[in-house]
């Protein structure tokens, strides 16, 4: 069974949480508290799946507070409940579950406890401060993907491709289109590396997306990919090692 830490300064959003909480999935709520600093001090003693954390709270806010979570041997899930939209891309790249807005909306609580629920048997994220090696961690089977206020937790195997774009990253599934802002460097280090291949300085592609390549300039190729009409260049620096990832 899933257990919960709720960090909420409110009485009455507390009170509303843990009883959608409790009324809509099997999910242990282990404490509630009301500060950041008391959040910590019981984070110390006691291991919880996850934390539903809002950030303007009293003593530690609720971004430093996941951004000291993030750094532990086993980081829970967090999930930020507050009322501030403008907080979504800090809280992305915190690598946060999700991103709830106040006042609760009860259908979008409920899909995100079936999510929590779901995820049960897997293991709690590992980030690369708590690996004891870097080769040791495993590969990263989802990423999370910002949408709006929303942080959308998107299993890799669905991206396609990653462009660079200035300082921005588009990331493409089959049927939308993801504004990350951060490097392609930084966003395609948390992708699994048996299944991307960094193949120009601006792409990265899904080898098991790849549905066809196309002889192109100076001896290289152009990728083609199932249901997107994408050409991917394929640079001359990487071509000898997309050769042979591809046994061509």
């Amino acid at each position: 069974m899933l257990k919960a830490l709720i960090v909420e300064d409110e009485y009455l959003a507390r009170e509303e949480l843990a009883y959608l909480i409790q009324e809509h999935s099997s999910i242990e709520i282990a404490a509630s508290v009301e500060d950041g600093l008391e959040a910590f001090k019981f984070l110390q003693e006691h291991d919880v799946d996850v934390v539903f954390l809002d950030i303007n709270i009293p003593s530690i806010d609720g971004l430093l507070l996941a951004k000291n979570l993030h750094k532990t041997a086993r980081p829970p899930r967090i999930v930020f409940v507050t009322a501030y939209k403008e907080f979504a891309v800090d809280a992305f790249e915190l690598e946060a579950f999700d991103y709830i807005l106040k006042p609760y909306n009860e259908t979008r609580i409920i899909g995100l406890l079936r999510k929590l629920e779901a995820l049960e048997q897997a293991p709690p994220p590992i980030t690369a401060v708590s690996a004891p090696a870097a080769e040791a961690a495993p590969a990263n089977r989802t990423v999370n993907l910002a949408k709006g206020d929303s942080i959308i937790v998107t299993p890799c195997d669905d991206i396609y491709y990653v462009e660079a774009d200035e300082k921005v990253t588009l990331v493409y599934t089959a049927h939308d289109r993801y504004v990350m802002a951060m490097s392609i460097s930084e966003f395609v280090s948390r992708l699994p590396a048996d299944s991307f291949f960094r193949c120009h300085r601006s792409f990265c592609v899904n080898i098991h997306k790849i549905r066809e390549i196309a002889p192109w300039q100076n001896s290289t190729y152009i990728i083609k990919l199932y249901d997107l009409k994408a050409e991917i260049p394929v640079s001359r620096s990487n071509i000898k090692a997309f050769r042979q990832l591809m046994h061509l």
